[in-house]
């Protein structure tokens, strides 16, 4: 039976506390596409896309008129693109352009899939595709990238760790004069999931439907909200079960709009990745729900064991309202689209060495991080070495999507304004990793990848 305070509340939550729908999105297999020549590859790729995709959009815009919920974004992931690239040959950056057009004639607000798995080893496409990266990002609007360099089963490639410090770089310096925007479009992972329908990292899996339908909550500001009417001095037990109650209504919010939207596209649903992906928006942070726990600013002690207790609290609240939670599911903590982190760090008080720290709880990990414009490529990677041992060790998803602020001052900043937000130059040690990160090879999978 509907009860009119649930549906009241949820008004609430939409109309005053940033409740929203991040993103749909619908994944496509382009291995049906593959051919000898890559203009065919490419035409084939095009009529595909524009075909499944067609109504997407109208769909997700009927669903918001319908409920009355904001679906922030309407996006599209993709087979890696590498896979494409090792069957045609020729220069990669055609199968971006396509992809851009095909965004662009669907209306979406981004597509994923410019990417390649390479945690065990590269192949010829894989390191075609990973080259091509800076000329294709910086060629395209809508666009998006990820490479997978390392997992718990195989390790960590540090000949393609040492590759990405210097294709990040490259992002950035081919994009200076657009706020170095090409190294916001690309993800460095270990552990990459095949259901992931957040960008930029987003890509279709090889295990998944030939097209799906994912969905991305959010809630950070709705969170916030309900543990702030809890009394000051209730225990954690009793904030971690507000968490959990809070989480499961967002969760079955994004189950409604994700089976519906599969349903009048006709295509089979996936997972809804229960997240708690903040914006630059007052009120919809996440460094704002541990304050609210009880830290006078995140970045202080106590960080670590906030945001752990917050993470689990959300996989337990949304695991029960859906029967497929999946994607990297749990609290994102990307500098730039955080206005508590992006106060944090202009105050001093939060540092890399602490968010890297902190990523060893929660969902991802170094993400939308600007960096000095001199940070050296050996520094870049030596920085993915390190946040994908994280994720190695501890059998989880981490990544790194850093930007380096070519020819902006250290005490200057980058402002995409929208979802990317804006955030200050965060000091890096400088200290050389040099020899370590061209020794190149590969770093062995931990004892509990053999887990048979």
């Amino acid at each position: 039976m509907i009860n009119m305070n649930d549906i009241l509340e949820t008004l609430n939550m939409i109309e005053n506390e940033n409740l929203d729908i991040r993103t749909i999105t619908m994944g496509i297999s382009l291995v049906d596409c593959a051919d000898g020549d890559i203009d065919r590859a490419c035409e084939k790729i095009y009529k595909k896309i524009t075909c499944c995709a067609k109504d997407l959009v109208a769909t997700g815009e009927h669903i918001e008129r319908k409920y009355g919920i904001p679906i922030v974004n309407k996006r599209i992931s993709v087979t890696p693109i590498s896979q494409l690239v090792a069957a045609s040959g020729g220069d990669p950056i055609k199968y971006a352009i396509t992809l851009d057009k095909a965004a662009k004639d669907v209306g979406v607000n981004f597509i994923g899939g410019y990417s390649a798995l390479v945690h065990k080893g590269m192949s010829a496409g894989d390191l075609a595709l990973i080259e091509s990266i800076p000329e294709a990002l910086a060629q395209t609007d809508h666009v998006c990238s990820s490479v997978n360099i390392g997992s718990t089963r195989a390790g960590i490639n540090m000949d393609a760790v040492r590759l990405m410090g210097n294709v990040i770089r490259e992002c950035a310096v081919l994009t200076q004069d657009n706020m170095c925007v090409g190294a916001t479009k690309l993800v460095v992972f270990c552990n990459a999931v095949e259901d992931n329908p957040f960008m930029a990292g987003a890509f279709h899996g090889v295990g998944e439907p030939d097209v799906v339908i994912n969905v991305g909550v959010s809630g950070p500001g709705v969170v916030r909200a309900a543990l702030a009417k809890l009394p000051k001095n209730a225990p954690l037990e009793v904030v971690a079960e507000e968490i959990k109650r809070t989480a499961f209504k967002i969760t079955r919010m994004g189950q409604l709009v994700g089976t519906e939207t599969a349903e009048t596209l006709s295509v089979p649903f996936g997972i809804v990745d229960i997240s708690l992906a903040p914006t630059p928006a007052v009120g919809d942070s996440v460094a704002h729900i541990l304050e609210e726990i009880g830290l006078d600013q995140v970045g202080a002690y106590g960080t670590i064991a906030t945001l752990a207790m917050l993470n689990d609290a959300v996989k337990k609240g949304g695991v029960m309202a859906s029967s497929s939670v999946g994607g990297l599911s749990g609290a994102f903590i990307p500098v730039s689209e955080d206005a508590g982190m992006i106060a944090a760090v202009e105050q001093g008080n939060l540092n890399i060495e602490m968010l890297t720290a902190m990523t060893a709880v929660c969902s991802v990990g170094l993400d939308m991080i600007v960096v000095p414009g001199d940070t050296t490529a050996e520094v870049i990677s030596a920085i993915i070495a390190d946040e994908a041992a994280i994720g190695m060790i501890n059998s989880k998803t981490t990544a790194v999507r850093l930007i380096p602020a070519i020819g902006v001052s250290d005490e200057g900043e980058l402002d995409w304004g929208g979802l990317f937000g804006k955030a200050k130059v965060m000091p890096l040690n400088m200290t050389k990793p040099d020899v370590f990160v061209h020794r190149g090879g590969r770093i062995p999978a931990p004892i509990q990848s053999l887990k048979n």
